[in-house]
């Protein structure tokens, strides 16, 4: 891996440690807005960190409720990459107490490096639940 998508990894590791905690802050600091995630065929948009940071309680309940304890990264490859943006292709499974897998998905990150930092700016994701995208605008096309 060259460079950039090392730094890219190691922003999502931190990323990912940070939903684990539950950390909205520390997740934030990982981010770039406005924020995009594609998941299915509908686009949400978080435009500022403070429309991000508001509903995280709520998506922490809903985790709950579906019986989440920790998201486990499997697979991560950077597989574009230039001085400025790193398209990472990430396998996660959200697990119970137990370690049983409820719930395991693909995803694309893409990573932009703005003011000498690295932060992810959009997601796509195969996810599909409940809790995917609490808290976003959906733009009308």
């Amino acid at each position: 891996m060259n460079k950039s998508s090392l730094e890219a990894v190691a922003s999502f590791e931190r990323w990912a440690a940070a939903f684990n905690a539950r950390d909205a802050d520390a997740m934030i600091e990982e981010m770039h807005f406005p924020h995009i995630r594609l998941a299915g065929n509908e686009f949400q948009t978080w435009v500022t960190a403070e429309d991000f940071r508001d509903p995280q309680d709520q998506m922490t309940n809903m985790l709950l409720d579906e019986g989440w304890c920790v998201t486990v990264t499997k697979s991560i490859a950077a597989v574009q990459s230039s001085d400025q943006k790193v398209h990472l292709v990430i396998r996660q499974s959200r697990q119970r107490k137990d370690g049983t897998e409820y719930n395991g998905f693909d995803t694309l990150w893409v990573f932009t490096k703005i003011n000498g930092k690295w932060g992810v700016q959009f997601r796509s994701s195969f996810l599909a639940n409940a809790v995917h995208g609490v808290g976003a605008s959906r733009p009308q096309f």
